[in-house]
């Protein structure tokens, strides 16, 4: 049977019989490899420790002994001319390799087309930073970091991958909170479409922390908070908030008439009622200060909140409804960089100023107690005093809120 290459009539029977048997794969993946590369078909190419076999097929190929070396070496150039001069392939062994193993796309163009596919394929989250430019330095980051590639794989499939994204990024952040499940299932057409694991719940999860400001972290507990950063509600009771004489709900009363603290879930905060807004609510961050101003003070005890580390989303939501109705915020925390992180992460959410929490207050403190310990980690900025950091770099001493507990304790008598 005769078969074309062109204009060129190719022996598809013979080619078959002479090029075309397992022995001689390896030859014919070569050359294909070449034409894929635009590269010419001469000079030779070399299999390591050959078979018998194809040490007899390649001699019959060729009409000659291919020798006896350790390696077999084969000539390009003299298998087009073979297969040119006895009329099995008149358009050469290019025409050959293409009915063998199907039509030859060189790679560079190839490469073009899908870096092109690929360019395209970000067009929903580019769309929507144009939106919402918080998102530009996200959706910057997605092109760079391989993220999108890894997940995908496919230019077809980043598309759809990033524009369910971009229509779950774009209602977001959901006010009044919404659990995951109800949220998966109204924007994105299914219950199960941004559970852990999923490709769509990664790249959604990184862009929420670009929209909200959430923290670096990881585990079971730090995606809870994530996504309740955006008012997507994974377990309304996982997350608390620890607080001190604030009023306004029946158990807020009753601890604050005793003097003792109390714990708001998420869950509470979402459905209400609220805390009551007073003129202002002082904030720290470890619980020992909660701790001794309820045995110093008791019910006289100023109004308190404790972030416990990272603020939680139980946090954050109490903080920005006593905001809202025009409770001043006035915080404390470890001077330390770990504790200037957690300080810049809470002033991007609610507004706040420092409660002997500035440069001035770490020298003063520092003084007073000169052997705490060394100051590690990487540095961090201050933007409610940049005088902060570079006090901290000077001296290289950490003073955790414990060292100062006098100090607030007192201020916190009401």
């Amino acid at each position: 049977m005769e078969l074309t290459s062109g204009d060129e009539p190719v022996d598809e029977a013979r080619l078959r019989r002479l090029l075309g048997g397992p022995d001689l794969d390896w030859l014919v993946a070569r050359a294909r490899r070449r034409l894929e590369r635009e590269q010419p078909l001469t000079g030779p190419v070399a299999l390591t420790s050959p078979t018998p076999a194809q040490r007899v097929s390649v001699e019959r190929l060729l009409g000659r002994s291919p020798g006896s070396g350790r390696s077999l070496s084969v000539r390009l150039d003299e298998v087009d001319a073979v297969l040119r001069r006895s009329g099995i392939s008149p358009g050469g062994l290019a025409a050959a390799v293409a009915l063998l193993t199907g039509p030859v796309v060189a790679l560079g163009p190839a490469r073009e087309a899908e870096e092109r596919a690929w360019g395209e394929a970000y067009a929903p989250v580019d769309a929507l930073a144009d939106r919402v430019p918080v998102l530009a330095p996200w959706a910057a980051r997605l092109r760079a970091d391989g993220l999108v590639r890894r997940l995908a794989v496919t230019p077809a499939a980043a598309r759809d991958l990033l524009g369910l994204a971009a229509v779950a990024l774009a209602s977001l952040p959901a006010d009044p909170p919404i659990s995951l499940p109800a949220f998966a299932a109204r924007r994105l057409g299914g219950a199960h479409a941004l559970d852990d694991g999923t490709s769509l719940a990664t790249v959604t999860l990184s862009g929420i922390r670009a929209l909200t400001g959430f923290p670096d972290g990881q585990g079971a507990q730090w995606r809870r908070e994530a996504w309740a950063s955006a008012g997507l509600l994974r377990d309304e009771l996982s997350s608390t908030v620890l607080t001190l004489n604030l009023r306004g709900t029946p158990a807020l009363d009753w601890a604050a008439d005793a003097g003792e603290p109390a714990v708001l879930t998420l869950r509470q905060l979402v459905r209400g009622p609220l805390p009551a807004p007073v003129t202002s609510v002082r904030l720290c961050e470890n619980p020992a200060v909660l701790a001794a101003a309820a045995d110093a003070h008791g019910p006289s005890a100023a109004p308190l909140v404790c972030l416990q580390g990272q603020p939680s989303a139980a946090t954050l939501t109490l903080l920005s409804h006593l905001h809202e109705h025009g409770t001043e915020l006035l915080y404390h925390g470890d001077f330390d960089w770990g504790g200037l992180r957690i300080a810049s992460t809470l002033l991007r959410r609610v507004p706040w100023r420092p409660w002997r929490y500035t440069a001035a207050d770490y020298r003063a403190a520092a003084s007073v107690h000169p052997g705490g310990p060394p100051l590690t980690g990487l540095p961090a900025q201050a933007p409610w005093d940049s005088a902060l950091p570079e006090a901290l770099a000077e001296l290289g001493v950490r003073v955790e809120e414990e060292t100062v507990l006098d100090d607030l304790v007192a201020d916190l008598a009401r």
